[in-house]
Parts: C-alpha cells; structure tokens; sequence
C-alpha cells in the first residue's frame, strides 16, 4: 500500500467513526487556563486535572492572582497532579512572564510559548491549536503509540514525531488528528492491551501487517 494511500484511509476512518469537531479534553475559559490545566496534564490523567482546576480557578481567577500566589500553597492546591513542585513554580512564573511581558495576553507564536516556564512543544501546540486554531499537531502518549503502530513514524522522540507527522499529514487534519487519535488510544487502541478485535484501523497497524 503507498504511503499516500494509507494516510488518506486512516484519515477517513478516522473522520467516519470519530467526530471531525474539534472538542478539548480539558476544561478551561480563558487562554492561560488552558495553559495552566495543560502544564497540570503532564503525567496526569484530563479528568484529574479537570477536577483539580475547578477549584483552583475559583480559587484563583485571575493570571494576578496565579502570579503572586503563596508557592507552597499552590503545590499542596495541585499536589495530586504530580510533580507539584515543578508544576506549580512553573505556573506562577507563566503568569508573572504573561502579565509583565505580554500584558496578560497570550502569544501564539511557539517560539514565545515555549519560553515559558514549564512549557514544551506538546503544551505550546494545545494552545496554538485550541486558542488560536493554528494547525499544531500535539504529541501526547496516544499519539505517540498509535503513530507508532500505525507505521507513521519509527522515532520515540515527541519532537521528531511531530515533524514525521507534519511532513506526511495534511494541514487540515492536524488539530482533528489529535483529537481523534486521543479518542482511538483512550477507547480501542489502549495500552498495553489494545481491543485490536474491535479496531477499524486493524489494515493499516503495522501490528497486523506483520502478520
């Protein structure tokens, strides 16, 4: 099968069983709050994080408030998000950064974001695509295996898998990609037991190829 081929049938698939909406797994109202609950995701679960920044958005509501937040107050406030201790310096050095040097505004430029205390290329693409709906291709751990096992990349690395997926997908597709794959790897293509039974990518797995 060429390459072509398969990445228009994937793509397909996956816009047939999967909405072609763009819907963000975490809950947020403004552009540093997705910031923030994103920083908070790292090595934790959406519903924990989303469940954590109900409180601590009421708690503090504004990036003033986040900026001159009582640090060991906020630790124990995102403790069980782990690595509360880097994720918490991390969010109120953001919001000191945002309001001194953006004027509470957020930039779009992945250059800028990742600047940003705490923030990679995986959290820069989430605001970049759910803020500014800039074609970003986000490289969390569903996307990472799936890719994998779809044969889309052979590399491990989170930054080289984004550049092997921006090179082979099409622009349009990658924010919905994410979302879908994020979808694919939650419900069927899970780790380390995938419902392989139940999959509609079973063609294209490199899994089942091998076979």
């Amino acid at each position: 099968m060429r390459k072509k081929e398969k990445i228009e049938g994937i793509l397909s698939a996956l816009d047939s069983y999967y909405s072609v909406e763009t819907k963000c797994y975490l809950n947020y109202e403004t552009p540093w709050q997705l910031l923030f609950a994103t920083i908070l995701s790292a090595q934790c679960t959406d519903d924990r994080v989303n469940i954590v920044t109900e409180t601590l958005f009421a708690k503090y509501p504004s990036l003033e408030a986040f900026a001159f937040a009582n640090l060991a107050e906020l630790e124990q406030d995102v403790r069980s998000t782990g690595f509360y201790r880097n994720k918490a310096k991390a969010i109120i050095g953001s919001a000191s950064i945002l309001i001194t040097q953006y004027g509470g505004e957020m930039p779009s430029d992945i250059n800028l974001l990742t600047e940003l205390p705490g923030v990679g290329r995986k959290t820069a693409n989430v605001v970049r695509g759910n803020i500014f709906a800039l074609p970003s291709i986000v490289v969390d751990t569903h996307v990472k295996r799936i890719s994998k096992r779809l044969g889309l990349t052979k590399n491990t690395d989170p930054v080289k898998i984004e550049y092997d997926l921006m090179k082979i997908l099409p622009k349009p597709h990658w924010i919905r990609f994410n979302h879908q794959i994020i979808a694919h790897g939650r419900k069927i293509c899970k780790a380390p037991t995938p419902k392989c039974t139940e999959c509609f990518l079973t063609e294209y797995c490199i899994k089942n190829l091998a076979k």
